[in-house]
């Protein structure tokens, strides 16, 4: 704890420093004293803006988890899909995301729906690629010893290879986390009205950099709750099923 104050007092002190020694206009690099004033007297406005992308968050990750998980299992059930898809999946993640953003728009107009899909396409990859392979990777001898032992290849998924891959989806789910509020503020950047990220491009389009600085602080906290809240959730799973 005393070291992460330290990091913040740290970076606090060098950022206004940076502003005294090279002479930054407040509209270029607010202080931290100007952003804090900012974050309190804008409180009622950032949280109701907090509190849409939230939502969006958490409905994208949940969807685009979901997605990722089920395609995985598909996958691990058969090698010709796995040859077929993963290729595809691979190829999927050289498409820029912000190319992806005002199609989604366009297609699903200016409400929650394209932020929630961006969303979805940023969690879905990191959930389904690391699930695989922790399916992939589950014991030759287990596998055979349960054949031998009369299992189906349902009951061999259920209770042999989806517990085995649990620390994989786990991975996966925990980067996915991290990178579920950027689909929803790029989607909230391209096209709306509500979320952190419309709020930031409308502040600075009136040149409110503090206001920004603001929002953006309270993304990076938001983040980091949601972050840590997801990596709690799998440790008490993880420890459920003993692994």
């Amino acid at each position: 704890m005393r070291t992460v104050a330290a990091l913040i007092l740290t970076v606090l002190a060098l950022w206004q420093g940076v502003i005294w020694l090279a002479g930054m206009p407040p509209f270029l690099l607010p202080s931290p004293a100007a952003v804090a004033e900012s974050l309190w007297l804008n409180r009622a406005e950032i949280a109701r803006h907090a509190g849409f992308t939230l939502a969006e968050v958490v409905l994208g990750f949940a969807l685009g988890s979901a997605l990722g998980a089920g395609l995985a299992v598909a996958m691990g059930f058969s090698q010709k899909l796995t040859g077929v898809l993963r290729p595809i999946l691979t190829f999927s993640q050289t498409i820029p995301v912000f190319a992806l953003a005002p199609i989604l728009t366009l297609w699903l107009g200016f409400g929650m729906a394209p932020k929630i899909a961006m969303t979805v396409l940023i969690v879905f990859f990191p959930v389904a690629s690391a699930f695989l392979d922790g399916l992939m990777r589950t014991p030759q001898a287990a596998l055979d010893l349960a054949r031998i032992m009369g299992a189906g290849r349902i009951r061999i998924m259920r209770h042999l290879r989806i517990p085995a891959a649990l620390p994989g989806l786990a991975t996966g789910l925990r980067l996915a986390a991290v990178y579920a509020p950027i689909g929803a503020v790029i989607g909230e950047w391209v096209g709306g009205a509500r979320g952190l990220g419309a709020l930031m491009i409308h502040a600075n389009g009136r040149m409110k950099t503090d206001l920004v600085f603001a929002a953006l602080l309270v993304l990076s906290v938001m983040t980091v709750i949601f972050a840590r809240a997801v990596a709690m959730a799998l440790h008490q799973l993880l420890r459920r099923y003993g692994v």
